[in-house]
């Protein structure tokens, strides 16, 4: 593969950057302030297919199809910096097999992801639909909860959302365990850290399993019937982090039968829910509209990031949170000791 960084771009020709997310104008001009060798497209979803023909850089999430084969076999697009952590948008095979550089803001919305796993895991620990339910009924009755205090906590996908996360367990006094691709930098509020081909290993200790990983060839489908079933009788499952990580199917198996005792979905296996899903009537299910990393911040933030990575790329230097395409994530070296 070619490497696209430590070669400044030429000053001859400005650089087009398409951008396919909510932008205002001000927030493209502010953009496009960033580097006299650049020009800033706003071409939203209905002009992306088109636009991102004659892109030489790439910033956004396009949410409709995209001819990325077009484009990589074009071989004018040269970066794509995604605007969200998540890249299956954009990691297609042509694309992976491409010399085109990928980066994301992983890490950029980690508070925002902390704050809406905790939203989903009082809500079902604390049995809030039923409460929410009965409070449109104007009824004022208690109801059985759960205990969140004591519980094991089981993350997978420790890096930037999911440090953070246990980061915000740490002081309740959780046992806090996780698993990730690259098992190290411990920190001393988690008991352990295990590789991601350990998961089995830990499942049967954990209360409340909160998947963060990204979505990929490894991870699709990863939380099945035999996972589950691994898990303690009355586990809690929380996903955050791609709904197609879960085959659902075996999720609403879990649920209907008692198996597992709630589960807090920010995302599911195809958006939007079918209005028909099981997971819609259950009690103990508690859903969001793929929210996650939503904050009034977040475009004002991401602007700025990606104004500082454009600038690094048009010096020649690597942008921040470059990502190895096949895993879909930075990759982190193992320090040395």
């Amino acid at each position: 593969m070619a490497d696209l960084t430590n070669t400044p771009i030429e000053d001859t020709q400005k650089s087009r950057v398409v951008l396919c997310f909510p932008v205002t104008d001000e927030q493209v001009a502010e953009l496009n302030e960033c580097s006299d060798k650049i020009e800033v497209i706003n071409a939203g979803q209905s002009g992306i297919a088109e636009e991102i023909m004659q892109a030489d850089i790439f910033v956004g999430h396009a949410k409709v199809p995209v001819p990325w084969a077009e484009v990589v076999q074009q071989g004018r697009l040269k970066w794509i910096q995604s605007s969200a952590a998540g890249l299956d948008h954009c990691l297609k095979p042509e694309v992976i097999d491409s010399d085109i550089l990928v980066s994301s803001v992983s890490g950029l919305f980690a508070n925002q992801v902390a704050e809406q796993t905790m939203s989903l895991l009082f809500g079902v620990y604390r049995s809030a639909l039923t409460f929410f339910r009965a409070y449109e009924k104007r009824e004022f009755v208690r109801r059985p909860t759960m205990d969140f205090h004591g519980q094991t906590v089981g993350i997978v996908g420790f890096g930037g959302n999911g440090r953070r996360i246990a980061e915000v367990l740490a002081p309740w006094g959780n046992r806090i365990l996780a698993t990730d691709k690259y098992p190290w930098d411990k920190p001393d509020y988690v008991e352990r850290l295990v590789g991601a081909d350990q998961l089995d290993d830990i499942l049967h200790e954990i209360d409340c399993l909160i998947l963060c990983v990204p979505l990929n060839a490894e991870t699709k489908g990863m939380i099945n019937q035999s996972v589950l079933e691994k898990l303690k009788p009355g586990s809690v499952v929380i996903n955050v982090a791609r709904g197609p990580v879960i085959q659902e199917e075996d999720l609403i198996g879990a649920l209907e039968s008692g198996y597992l005792a709630g589960a807090g979905l920010d995302v599911v296996e195809v958006e939007p829910l079918h209005p028909t899903s099981p997971l819609w009537t259950m009690e103990n299910v508690v859903i969001s509209p793929h929210v996650g990393a939503q904050s009034r911040f977040r475009v004002p933030n991401t602007i700025k990031f990606v104004s500082q990575n454009i600038q690094r790329f048009l010096r020649g230097e690597e942008p921040l949170n470059v990502v190895d395409k096949r895993l879909g994530y930075p990759a982190r070296k193992k320090p040395c000791v």
